[in-house]
C-alpha cells in the first residue's frame, strides 16, 4: 500500500533527447539482456507507490526471499564504464576530497554517448533539473526554512566544495578529453546536480572487518536497487556477493505492499540534506536530538560571573579540545534511547562543571583513570539522575538549541494538524516544516524539561 512520500521521483530521462513513451518496458527489456534478474512477485510500477517509479510486490513476499539480483557487470562505476582504462590511468590526478570524481565523470561521459549501454537505466532516473535537494534551494529560502538544524552550513560547505572540485579537476579532465565529453556537459550546474544524485542515490560497498584500514570503497550506481524508496522501518535490503548484489526481504511483504530499502541509520537533517525529504514523526526511529558541541560552551560561559571564571571555563574547553572530545564543528547527538556520544559528552559535562581545584589535579594528571560511576551514565532514563550542575548545564544548552529555530514546537504542530493550510505549501516547505517540527519536539522532550533537570 501506498504510504506518505519518503523520495520525490519525478518521471523524464536524465540525458538529452525524447523521452522513452515506455521507460518501464525499455529496462525491465535492458534487465533482461544484462542478466539482471527481478522476482516474478515484484514489479516497478508508477502505481502503488509513494511517488513516481518505484517497486510493488505482486505476490505476498515472505523474509528471506530474493527480490532482485544484480551481477556486478551492471553496475555503473569508474570501473565498469567505457572509459574505466582512462580513469585508472588518471586515477592520481582525479583524487579529491569527495572521492567522487571517477564515478562523476563516468556519468558525464555515459548520459551524452548516444550508445551507452545504461541508456534504458538513466530512463528511469530522475528529471535532474527538479531535484529537492536543499542545495538547490534559494539561498534564502534555505535559511529561512532550516534555520537551527544545521543544514543550510551543511549545505554551504557542500556547494564550496562542489565548485572548487569542478574547476580545479573536473572541468580541465573534461577540456583536456574533448572527445570524450561533448560541450554540453561541461557545465557546473549539471556537475552540482549528478553530485546530489550521486548523493541521493548511490551505493557504498562496505569493507570487509579485515579490511578496516583501508579507505572506503568508491561509490557506485546499482540500477534498481536504486528505485526502491526508503523508510527506517524498511522490508528490505541489498547484499553483497563476489558475483552480484542482491536485495532481500526482510520482513513480511503483503502483495500491494510497497518495497522499501533503507539508506542507513539516518537522521531526519541527514535525510533532508542528503535526500531531500524527512521522515514525519515518530517513523524515524533513527532520528536524532544533536546539539552543537559550541552551544554548550556558550551556555557555561552564560554561567560565569567574573573575568576569571570565563578564562578559567575558556581553559576547561581548551583541555577538552587536546582530548579530542569537542571540536568547533562537533555536535553531541543523543538517540532515542542513549546519547551517541555519550563519552564526549560526559567528559564535557564534567570538565565544565567541576570544581576548579578538581579541574586542575585532572588536568595535571592529563585525563582521567576509568573512574565512570553509574551515575554518570548517560542513558536517556538516566538523565535526570545526573548531578544537579549537568543538568542544569544540559536545560542550558537545550534551551539555546531551541532559541536557533524561526518557529517554535506549538506554531510547527498547528500548522501540520490544519491540512487545509499544510496541502497550499509546497514540498520544501512540508518538508521542512516537519524537520523542524521533529527537532523541537525532541528538545522539548519531557526529558529536557525543568521539572525533570530539577533535583528529584
Amino acid at each position: 500500500m501506498a504510504t506518505q512520500a519518503k523520495r520525490r521521483r519525478v518521471a523524464g530521462p536524465a540525458g538529452a533527447g525524447d523521452p522513452d513513451p515506455d521507460p518501464v518496458a525499455g529496462f525491465l527489456s535492458w534487465c533482461r539482456r544484462v542478466g539482471l534478474e527481478l522476482s516474478p512477485k515484484v514489479a516497478v510500477s508508477r502505481q502503488g507507490t509513494v511517488a513516481g517509479y518505484g517497486m510493488v510486490a505482486q505476490e505476498s513476499v515472505q523474509p528471506g526471499e530474493l527480490l532482485f539480483a544484480v551481477p556486478r557487470a551492471a553496475l555503473l562505476s569508474q570501473h565498469t564504464c567505457s572509459i574505466s582504462g582512462l580513469l585508472e590511468r588518471e586515477r592520481g590526478a582525479l583524487q579529491s576530497q569527495s572521492g567522487w570524481v571517477p564515478l562523476l565523470l563516468a556519468l558525464l561521459h555515459e548520459l551524452q554517448a548516444p550508445a551507452s549501454p545504461w541508456s534504458p537505466y538513466f530512463a528511469l532516473w530522475p528529471e535532474l533539473g527538479r531535484l529537492e535537494h536543499p542545495m538547490f534551494w534559494p539561498e534564502e529560502q534555505r535559511r529561512q526554512l532550516l534555520q537551527g538544524t544545521g543544514v543550510p552550513e551543511a549545505v554551504e560547505k557542500d556547494l564550496a566544495n562542489i565548485r572548487s572540485e569542478y574547476y580545479s579537476i573536473v572541468l580541465p579532465f573534461m577540456e583536456a578529453h574533448p572527445d570524450l565529453f561533448s560541450p554540453r556537459v561541461r557545465s557546473l550546474e549539471l556537475y552540482h546536480q549528478l553530485v546530489a544524485l550521486v548523493m541521493a542515490y548511490s551505493f557504498q560497498e562496505p569493507l570487509e572487518e579485515e579490511e578496516d584500514e583501508k579507505e572506503p570503497n568508491s561509490p557506485l550506481m546499482v540500477p534498481a536497487a536504486d528505485i526502491l524508496n526508503h523508510l527506517a522501518n524498511h522490508n528490505a535490503n541489498l547484499e553483497y556477493s563476489p558475483n552480484c548484489l542482491r536485495m532481500v526481504a526482510t520482513q513480511p511483504i503483503p502483495k500491494g505492499h510497497e518495497i522499501f530499502n533503507t539508506y542507513g541509520q539516518m537522521a531526519n537533517w541527514q535525510l533532508i540534506h542528503m535526500y531531500g525529504f524527512v521522515e514525519p514523526y515518530p517513523d524515524n526511529t533513527d532520528d536524532t536530538a544533536d546539539i552543537q558541541m559550541v552551544t554548550v560552551r556558550e551556555a557555561a560561559l552564560q554561567g560565569t560571573k567574573v573575568e576569571a571564571e570565563k578564562l578559567l571555563l575558556y581553559e576547561r574547553w581548551e583541555f577538552l579540545c587536546k582530548l579530542e572530545m569537542v571540536g568547533e564543528e562537533g555536535a553531541f547527538v543523543i538517540g532515542r534511547k542513549e546519547v551517541l556520544t555519550e563519552e564526549e559528552l560526559t567528559a564535557t559535562l564534567k570538565v565544565l562543571c567541576m570544581p576548579a581545584e578538581e579541574f586542575r589535579e585532572f588536568k595535571d594528571q592529563d585525563g582521567w583513570a576509568d573512574d565512570k560511576k553509574e551515575e554518570d551514565s548517560l542513558t536517556i532514563t538516566n538523565i535526570p539522575k545526573l548531578k544537579a550542575s549537568w543538568r542544569q548545564l544540559l536545560r542550558n544548552s537545550v534551551l539555546l538549541t531551541l532559541q536557533t529555530y524561526a518557529t517554535d514546537l506549538k506554531a510547527d504542530q498547528d500548522l501540520l494538524s490544519n491540512k487545509e493550510v499544510y496541502a497550499k505549501l509546497s514540498w520544501r516547505e512540508q518538508q521542512a516544516l516537519q524537520q523542524c517540527e521533529v527537532c523541537s519536539r525532541w528538545h522539548n522532550s519531557p526529558l529536557f524539561r525543568e521539572e525533570t533537570l530539577r533535583h528529584q
